[in-house]
């Protein structure tokens, strides 16, 4: 899989969708206040970026060298101390982890205060096959109380949950990033039926923000 992220790098470091978005925004909002930070499964770096600009101390973390992050690893295995971070944020990735509680787990333990988490909301069994052909990587999307019985495991309280059910995207340009065409493409616009309209597919989103249990 590192392999065919660090392929795609470029395209997610361009990607509008990824430099922009009210989610992102809302990560930031949500980091206010802290010091440090860690971003996991950075991608394009762009978290990474607005919470520099926002003057925290960032590190960035992806188990792709052609992302480029500050320390290359999974989300599974963070290979920092205990508490060694103010806040970790992961945007947009945990839909790939292999292991989510695992994942979660980690970003919790490295972190003092909070974990914030945005990405995909679980929409059903025919778009999870959608994005599954489109993107073999896909792992699962999570619904909201999902994400809640994940973060209480992991010992961390859920403060807030910020939905973005009506996001849309290029749908063209969401396949392209992971170059799907043909015939699967034409297969993964039927499984999504009318979340397509327009040229774009709605790709509903859920940020949440977690706080360590006392």
């Amino acid at each position: 899989m590192s392999d065919l992220w660090s392929g795609r790098a470029q395209a997610f470091r361009e990607s509008d969708v990824h430099r922009h978005g009210e989610d992102l925004d809302l990560l930031v909002e949500w980091a206010s206040g802290a010091e440090t930070a860690l971003d996991v499964a950075s991608g394009g770096g762009h978290v990474a970026r607005r919470l520099r600009d926002a003057g925290l101390e960032v590190v960035s973390s992806d188990p792709a060298p052609g992302m480029e992050p500050d320390v290359i690893c999974r989300a599974e295995d963070l290979p920092f101390a205990t508490a060694s971070f103010d806040v970790v944020a992961c945007r947009r990735a945990a839909h790939h982890f292999a292991d989510v509680r695992a994942a979660l787990g980690e970003m919790a333990r490295v972190s003092r205060h909070f974990v914030l988490v945005e990405d995909l909301l679980y929409d059903g069994e025919e778009a999870e096959a959608a994005h599954r052909l489109r993107d073999p990587s896909h792992v699962r999307s999570y619904s909201e109380a999902e994400w809640r019985r994940l973060f209480e495991a992991v010992g961390l309280d859920v403060e807030a949950v910020e939905l973005f059910p009506g996001r849309g995207l290029d749908f063209q340009a969401w396949l392209d990033r992971v170059e799907c065409s043909g015939a699967e493409a034409e297969r993964v616009r039927e499984l999504l039926g009318d979340r397509v309209e327009g040229g774009r597919v709605r790709m509903p989103g859920i940020a949440l923000k977690g706080r360590k249990a006392a």
